[in-house]
């Protein structure tokens, strides 16, 4: 009995999604437009569950998908200042440093800007060192090497951030940008189809939700058009009393 007691507690004692969710609103009090709540939200549920998974462990590369996936699907989000607050909210609703994150995630974009795709490859295959990443490749090395490491798309958006960094034009080429993808797999024992469909399905999104962003512009342009309109018209009925005044006024003195 004794054994299921502390087993009870223990189930009990994980945080759900909700509570997630209320942490987060308590954070960051401020409403959030309904295109890009669902994208925060989503987000936010995808991280809870690989927080709470015994198997998940927090790596750069894991930061490096967070924060840039936040970043690509909040772009053009205002009030602008929010986005740094979102984002805060969210990593501190999970228990976690938002700065830790920022951090992990600006050493592999220093690494990735100064490197080839296929110096990247490379280093990630374990031929290639750079001494000032060394704790990095480490941990790269950690995956390669953890038989019960647990993959998320996150961390395959870290992993192909890497590649878009050094080299912009080899992932936009289908065939060179699989072949690397293949070798990045290989290198760390990852499931080449899980990640290339990953992928497919973020990049995807990222096009929808340039589309979305387009639309939801157009109809500002049509709401602002017709608040002018409306001004425009209020401020000319607002003369025209004035007008009628004038020239009744013009009669009175004759009568």
């Amino acid at each position: 009995m004794r054994v299921c007691r502390t087993h009870s507690s223990a189930v009990n004692n994980v945080r759900t999604v909700s509570d997630t969710k209320r942490a987060f609103y308590t954070i960051h009090t401020r409403p959030i437009n309904s295109i890009y709540r669902r994208v925060v939200e989503e987000l936010m549920v995808e991280m809870h569950l690989l927080a709470v998974n015994a198997d998940f462990r927090y790596d750069p590369f894991y930061a490096l998908g967070v924060f840039t996936s936040f970043h690509r699907f909040m772009q053009a989000y205002r009030p602008e200042p929010d986005i740094a607050s979102i984002f805060d909210g969210l990593c501190k609703a999970l228990q976690d440093d938002p700065q830790r994150y920022r951090q992990d995630a600006a050493r592999l974009e220093s690494l990735a800007n100064r490197s080839s795709a296929q110096e990247i490859m490379g280093w990630l295959e374990q031929s290639e060192s750079i001494a000032e990443f060394n704790d990095l490749q480490e941990q790269a090395r950690a995956v390669a090497n953890n038989p019960d490491f647990k993959y998320s798309r996150l961390f395959a958006i870290g992993l192909f951030t890497l590649l878009e960094l050094a080299d912009a034009d080899l992932v936009k080429d289908e065939t060179r940008r699989t072949e690397a993808l293949k070798r990045i797999c290989t290198a760390l024992n990852l499931s080449e189809d899980k990640l290339q469909k990953d992928l497919e399905l973020y990049r995807s999104n990222l096009e929808k939700m340039a589309q979305a962003r387009i639309v939801m512009e157009d109809v500002l342009k049509a709401e602002r058009k017709k608040r002018e309109e409306r001004e425009r018209a209020k401020t000319a009925t607002s003369s025209t009393p004035s007008d009628s005044t004038e020239a009744s006024g013009g009669a009175t003195p004759g009568t």
